[in-house]
């Protein structure tokens, strides 16, 4: 599998500002707060150093990560996970075809565009 199925992938949902603009996220929302977002990306990229007083847990599916989180140097591949505690400085790189999911315990993104249920009439 290439991307995330389009269920997954609504206009909808999309992720406003992703880190990268070759990555695309789309964003779901839990009851207390804590969002997933499913980011995929077909090109690779860069993730800028980058710290947010919230919990982090990132699970790639597809594709590889290589970075630091906290000063010591990561690498991710399918299956693998991290959890980044809040104020931890990370960064890194994300391979061609990546696929990953994150959870963040707090709001990291915001959408492109309002859910319906929450447009003004």
């Amino acid at each position: 599998m290439k991307n995330f199925p389009e269920f997954v992938t609504t206009a909808a949902d999309r992720v406003k500002t992703p880190p990268d603009a070759a990555m695309a996220g789309f964003v779901f929302e839990g009851a207390g707060g804590v969002q997933i977002v499913f980011w995929q990306c077909a090109k690779g990229g860069t993730q800028p150093e980058q710290v947010h007083d919230f919990w982090e847990y990132a699970l790639v599916v597809e594709g590889t990560f290589d970075g630091t989180v906290g000063g010591k140097t990561v690498h991710l591949a399918p299956g693998d996970e991290c959890v980044i505690p809040p104020g931890t400085k990370h960064s890194g790189t994300y391979s061609s075809g990546y696929r990953a999911i994150d959870a963040f315990s707090s709001k990291r993104v915001e959408r492109a565009q309002q859910p319906k249920s929450r447009q003004k009439k």
